[in-house]
């Protein structure tokens, strides 16, 4: 069989669900991970900090690195870290000390994640075709697709087989990079930027542009995470659910509608200009959180984080396709540093909002205040202060229409 830039497309798809598989399996396990090690929350803790300090590594060794090493190597690496991440997670808490063997699990699914994020944008960037912005939309949709199919089909394991059987779960979720191992190895592979046009990373920081997308892509993270992170506590909370139901209700349904936004844009795109719909996208961002904050109505609460997962859909493929554009002489390292911009994103968005949630519990009267009552509440301070996210967004992209005009 000859194998084609298309098989190098669905090769991608793959990756990013295969990153999907990484970020989002172990946690759907702390709560196993704390009951049956007697592991304390404290270090469950850890390791989602340690993961995500772990991927900003990667992300800054590919911005100097991966050009050196070339793309398929990389990525081939990726997968194999991952497959190995994932068998460690299933074996290595039974033969040795239950959290050391986590985290050196959790260390291997780092370095895949990190890999393929920084990694996969490009390879799709450099096949040929015009439709750049349409691809990589519709390449990013199949991070949520992944998302949504972990967090239903290991929910279906554990109803069927059990959740004292979790160790084998890892190791059917490893088939799918294994697989996709073989197939990068022989898929065509172009060149995002011919090496004689590549830009040292030292030229890069002196591009005023590059520090705008750097921005544009924080407050992107941000704003995703910000919401998604806490839509299951919303659902439990507010609809008084179970942990499961609140997954499937919260997170499943955020991924969906953000799947959604970047599949719509991804077979539209042709029609529609990038930066206005990311503009368009932010507004809504921001229609969303004040929805989900000052609804009186849990269900209304609900839905605002549906509607936030529509709404920041575009806003990660969006903005590597715009800085693509407007800076192709970036390459590879300006995708890793965009990727370590958005990682930083998605860690400080969840972060400030709990940050705010606590001092709200003891504090900030005047802001709860205009807040309807209710369980979530305090939580929902945080969420307030959370739309300066969708806010830089629209300020950024004003910025850069500004810029683009001055150099046109």
């Amino acid at each position: 069989m000859k194998l084609t830039d298309k098989h190098t497309l669905y090769a991608s798809y793959l990756g990013y669900i295969t990153q999907a598989i990484i970020n989002n399996l172990p946690p759907l396990l702390f709560v196993t991970f704390q009951t049956q090690f007697d592991i304390p929350l404290t270090k469950i803790s850890a390791l989602i900090t340690m993961n995500f300090v772990m991927q900003i590594i990667v992300d800054l060794l590919c911005a100097k690195y991966v050009d050196k090493i070339g793309y398929r190597p990389s990525i081939v690496a990726a997968h194999v870290c991952a497959v190995l991440g994932l068998v460690a997670l299933g074996t290595l808490p039974f033969v040795m000390d239950p959290f050391t063997g986590i985290v050196i699990a959790m260390i291997l699914n780092a370095i895949g994640g990190g890999l393929t994020e920084v990694l996969i944008s490009p390879i799709v960037e450099s096949l040929p075709g015009d439709e750049k912005a349409a691809a990589m939309s519709v390449l990013h949709s199949f991070y949520c697709w992944g998302h949504m199919a972990v967090v239903i089909l290991s929910t279906v394991y554990f109803v069927v087989v059990g959740t004292e059987h979790w160790q084998f779960l890892p190791f059917l979720w490893a088939l799918l990079p294994l697989f996709n191992t073989f197939l990068f190895a022989k898929v065509p592979m172009h060149v995002l930027v011919a090496e004689e046009d590549r830009i040292p990373l030292s030229e890069l920081f002196r591009k005023k542009i590059f520090w705008l997308f750097f921005f544009l892509m924080l407050c992107a993270g941000a704003a995703e995470q910000a919401m998604s992170q806490w839509s299951s506590y919303f659902a439990e909370r507010g609809l008084g659910v179970s942990k499961t139901l609140g997954d499937l209700l919260g997170p499943c349904a955020f991924a969906l509608t953000m799947g959604l936004s970047r599949l719509i844009y991804g077979k539209q795109g042709s029609k529609m200009n990038v930066q206005r719909f990311i503009v368009f996208s932010s507004v809504l961002c921001v229609a969303s959180y004040l929805l989900t904050v000052f609804s009186p109505y849990p269900i209304l609460s609900l839905i605002g984080c549906g509607l936030c997962g529509f709404s920041v859909g575009i806003f990660w493929p969006g903005v590597f396709s715009t800085a693509a554009v407007t800076y192709p002489a970036g390459g590879t390292a300006l995708f890793a540093m965009l990727a370590v911009a958005g990682d930083l994103g998605c860690g400080g968005g969840p972060g400030l909002v709990g940050i705010l949630s606590d001092a709200a519990s003891t504090g900030l009267d005047f802001i709860k205040s205009v807040i309807p009552a209710g369980a979530e509440t305090e939580l929902k301070v945080g969420m307030l202060f959370a739309v300066i996210f969708p806010v830089g967004m629209i300020a950024g992209m004003a910025i850069l229409k500004k810029m683009s005009k001055k150099k046109a």
